[in-house]
């Protein structure tokens, strides 16, 4: 159920279930290893077989984007172009759901891609499984952190993605969060330092508050939309903080 909800990977010919975010969210990060492991593959081969860096790092994260089906990419530029470009509530979730982008949307989706290519591409010209390590354990927070934003907020409108899997008990995302820390120590620890994850711990947590705060007071609820931005804000975030001591 998780891998069908954040990814396009292949999953059987099962009968599809209705989302249930209270079982998503334990599953999530076991599933973002799933969806993320392939790309860190890509980036560690392409760097060893003797490609820059940088244009290994840039195969990878299109990889990402293939495998999670641009979903964290649609959502931050479709959150970017509602909350910052409409006037009123009502506005804005009318342009959220607007398949178009525009220019808050064009620009954070761009610096997003940038902000994934240039921090992998700089840590893999010097340690491509460091690189692979810190970003497996970036969208693995990223995705789980995000979801608390299910927790914080009833859904913004009756229908939609997030509508339809439902409220998220704390109870359900915090043994995921759980999971998610426990991933995030295994992978990232060794190649950064304690001091490294407690700064992406903090820093993650700080991205996630603010974020509830500004969805609250422009929208007055959450989307799917506005789950997935978050999760591509904290992947930065958790980079961000580990980078320098990668």
């Amino acid at each position: 159920m998780a891998l069908r909800f954040f990814s396009r990977l292949p999953t059987g010919d099962s009968p599809h279930q209705k989302p249930d975010l209270g079982r998503i969210a334990m599953a999530l990060p076991l599933a973002s290893v799933a969806i993320g492991i392939g790309p860190a593959l890509l980036l560690i081969g392409s760097t060893l077989i003797g490609l820059p860096s940088y244009f290994a790092a840039t195969l990878a994260v299109a990889a990402a984007v293939i495998a999670s089906g641009a979903m964290a990419d649609d959502a931050l530029a479709d959150a970017a172009d509602g909350l910052f470009g409409g006037q009123t509530t009502e506005r804005r979730l009318e342009i959220m759901k607007d398949s178009r982008h525009g220019t808050y949307g064009v620009a954070a989706l761009a610096l997003f891609i940038l902000l994934r290519v240039t921090a992998l591409g700089a840590v893999a010209a010097v340690n491509p499984l460091t690189a692979a390590a810190i970003w497996l354990a970036a969208s693995i927070g990223g995705r789980s952190g995000a979801l608390w934003l299910a927790v914080a907020l009833p859904p913004a409108r009756l229908e939609g993605a997030s509508a339809t899997a439902g409220r998220l008990p704390a109870r359900s995302f915090a043994v995921g969060a759980v999971f998610a820390a426990i991933l995030l120590f295994v992978l990232a620890g060794p190649a950064t330092s304690l001091v490294g994850l407690g700064a992406a711990v903090l820093l993650a947590v700080a991205v996630i508050a603010g974020w509830t705060a500004l969805c609250r007071r422009l929208v007055g609820g959450q989307t799917g939309d506005m789950i997935g931005a978050l999760g591509a804000l904290v992947e930065i975030a958790v980079l961000t903080a580990l980078l320098p001591f990668a």
